[in-house]
């Protein structure tokens, strides 16, 4: 018998053999699933990867757990070749308690650190701007650690994978965007959805190189990968990858692929690299049909026991309903749960008077100095300006390299930041307009403020991100004065802190740094260089979910946050001149909210009114004069109401925005009716 070696083999025979075998364990993942499914075992969403089991596992032969992975909701090929268990995934696939995520992310959320499979996104083209972030992680620490971000040729013609290929080329990340083209995105074939030739020569408009691979040939795309793994880890910056494959089976369900020609799918079977491995090992003589058999046998046997084990585990309770959600469950606001949490230390530190946007800076310098893992980017957040609004003044001089400047790309910076977060940094994102949240908006929504409970806190985000509310002002108009914290009040998992004055910039920002969940930092322009006080040196930290009273009185609450508190105080100023007394409460955070001090103050008064700059209609205020209403309605004069903008857009012209948002004249106004209604 001649010998077989790499020469005459195109890749070694050992290596060959292992990739077999791993492939060997992903078919029988997925012959598993789709079998229980068709039999009524399992419910639940299921999208197929047969014909794709070559890619994930060739890859496996080059890298380990160290490395990082970030893929998709078609990704159980990645996880079993990745390494995840396959205990803990079959339970988490079936809703069970030992999951690797505790049964609450499911197959499409799949995260397992130990084994560098970090994140799993169901939202295509989402886990690119999310991998650049950990490839920076690894970058900036030294690490010769790659990142592989996995995604179908469906998720080519998304934004997200845009930005995030030019901001891995402009930062020269170690991070490796792997397009597994199976030819159909979804249930739409390539040449519908794009005049693109290829994706892999996309690469070279950012600056980088693309490779086009046959994953159908497994010495040859091993080959390849070997090179392109080797040049990545060596530092030289990003490569886009396009491996040819073939989805053989449907977007979701089980079965076969119905939309493509009977002939197509015939011809793409008989390239499927799995049998295609098989024919080679045993023609080769590399392997015996007994020995194939074997690994077969091993890799069904070993899903079997997987099987039971996951079937055996106990569904996922009610009772963690509520767990994981933030680090402490304390946080998540629910009915009749108002706990009293304590006041800040009062700093020791000289006070001095500074700006709002002079404490925002020094925060941050002072959490720089804190820790390493600090860091900032956004746009134009380097000198000499130190950010448009002069909040970062002096920090890239300061502390080099730490300092990012991004492309005009929100969703490449909040997903830059995820990454960076989910492996110990703590970043600060920077969005210059809170009302660009939109643009970023599933980076911040769907995997931000998700990922602690989806991973079953196998993973978290210490995320801040920074915003402004340029609302108050007249002249920025309907896209940059917006007052958008319901939005981000309705997501879960989200901390949102909205200072009045500098004293409380410093302090909150502080806080939302160094917190475990990701925190939106909301500065108002109003405030940024309106207000002057008295802010104390060194470190001091505001706990969230404290408010603060900012005026005693006796006849109504008045409630608010953000620059509006002010607008409050000037309100109580001229109701005191008539012999009403107001007492102004500053929020200071909504999420978690100290529901503690509002109903406090309420039962005091017997009266309240919320106001804020944001529209009315569906308002922050509509929650907090609700619970008011519902735990104080025996105590009450009358009901507690609200006052915010009128539900337009907010106007260019200076005295319609000055109409339509609350200000000390109107909030005195609806005080005076209310005392009046309800004596």
């Amino acid at each position: 018998m001649a010998i077989v070696n790499e020469g005459n083999l195109g890749i070694e025979p050992k290596v060959l053999t292992e990739i077999y075998r791993q492939m060997s364990r992903i078919r029988a993942v997925d012959k598993a699933v789709q079998a229980g499914l068709s039999a009524g075992k399992f419910m639940f969403s299921y999208w197929p990867m047969t014909g794709q089991e070559a890619i994930p596992a060739t890859i496996a032969q080059l890298t380990s757990s160290r490395d990082y992975m970030i893929t998709t909701y078609r990704g159980i090929h990645d996880q079993v070749a990745k390494g995840v268990g396959l205990d803990g995934l079959f339970a988490e696939m079936l809703g069970r308690e030992d999951g690797i995520n505790k049964g609450k992310g499911g197959s499409p959320h799949i995260s397992d650190p130990s084994s560098g499979s970090m994140l799993t996104t169901a939202i295509v083209g989402a886990g690119a701007p999310i991998a650049n972030g950990l490839a920076y992680a690894a970058k900036s620490r030294g690490e010769d650690r790659v990142t592989i971000v996995n995604f179908g040729d469906g998720a080519t013609s998304i934004g997200a994978i845009h930005e995030a290929m030019n901001l891995a080329g402009v930062w020269k990340l170690p991070v490796i965007f792997l397009c597994q083209n199976n030819q159909i995105g979804e249930y739409t074939a390539i040449p519908d959805y794009t005049a693109s030739k290829d994706f892999a020569s996309r690469a070279a408009g950012y600056g980088f190189k693309g490779v086009k691979i046959d994953a159908t040939d497994v010495a040859g795309f091993y080959r390849e990968m070997k090179a392109v793994i080797e040049e990545v880890r060596a530092g030289n910056g990003p490569i886009f990858v396009e491996a040819s494959t073939f989805r053989l089976g449907p977007h979701a369900g089980v079965g076969d692929n119905k939309n493509v020609a009977a002939d197509v799918l015939a011809a793409a079977k008989e390239a499927w690299a799995l049998q295609r491995t098989r024919t080679l090992l045993a023609e080769a003589g590399v392997c015996t049909a007994a020995e194939l058999d074997a690994m077969d046998s091993a890799a069904q046997a070993e899903v079997d026991a997987a099987l039971a084990m996951a079937s055996a585990s106990r569904v996922t309770p009610a009772t963690e309903t509520l767990i994981d959600v933030y680090a402490d469950v304390d946080t998540v606001p629910r009915r009749g749960h108002y706990p009293m949490r304590a006041d800040e230390i009062v700093p020791v530190g000289e006070p001095r008077q500074m700006m709002m946007f002079e404490a925002v800076a020094e925060a941050q310098d002072i959490a720089f100095a804190r820790d390493e893992g600090v860091f900032l980017l956004g746009e134009d957040v380097g000198e000499p300006h130190g950010g448009v609004f002069g909040t970062n003044r002096g920090l890239q001089t300061k502390y080099g390299d730490r300092v990012r400047p991004t492309p005009i790309a929100e969703t490449a910076i909040i997903g830059a930041g995820i990454g960076a977060a989910l492996v110990g940094m703590k970043p600060i994102a920077e969005i210059m307009f809170v009302d660009f949240a939109g643009v970023c908006l599933d980076q911040i929504a769907n995997h931000a403020a998700k990922q602690r409970y989806m991973s079953g806190a196998q993973t978290h985000v210490p995320l801040t991100i920074r915003m402004m509310i340029g609302g108050g002002m007249g002249g920025f108009g309907a896209q940059h004065s917006q007052s958008l914290e319901a939005w981000l009040t309705h997501v879960p998992g989200l901390k949102v802190a909205i200072p009045s004055n500098p004293y409380d910039a410093k302090g909150l920002l502080l806080s939302c740094i160094f917190d475990p969940d990701p925190c939106i930092h909301l500065e108002t322009l109003m405030g940024l260089r309106g207000t002057k006080g008295d802010v104390p040196a060194g470190d001091y930290r505001i706990p969230l979910g404290v408010a603060k009273v900012r005026r005693e009185g006796t006849d109504i609450s008045l409630i608010s946050y953000g620059w509006q508190v002010q607008q409050c105080l000037n309100a109580a100023d001229e109701l005191a001149k008539e012999g009403i007394s107001a007492e102004v409460i500053d929020l200071r955070t909504l999420v978690p909210l100290d529901y503690h001090r509002v109903l406090r103050s309420v039962k005091k008064t017997r009266r309240a009114l919320v106001v804020h700059a944001a529209v009315e209609f569906c308002g922050f205020g509509a929650e907090l004069a609700s619970t008011i209403n519902e735990e104080l309605f025996s105590t009450l004069k009358g009901p507690a109401i609200r006052l915010g903008a009128e539900y337009a857009p907010i106007a260019y012209a200076r005295d319609i925005e000055m109409n339509q948002v609350p200000n000390a004249g109107s909030i005195a106004a609806r005080v005076r009716a209310a005392m009046q209604q309800y004596k």
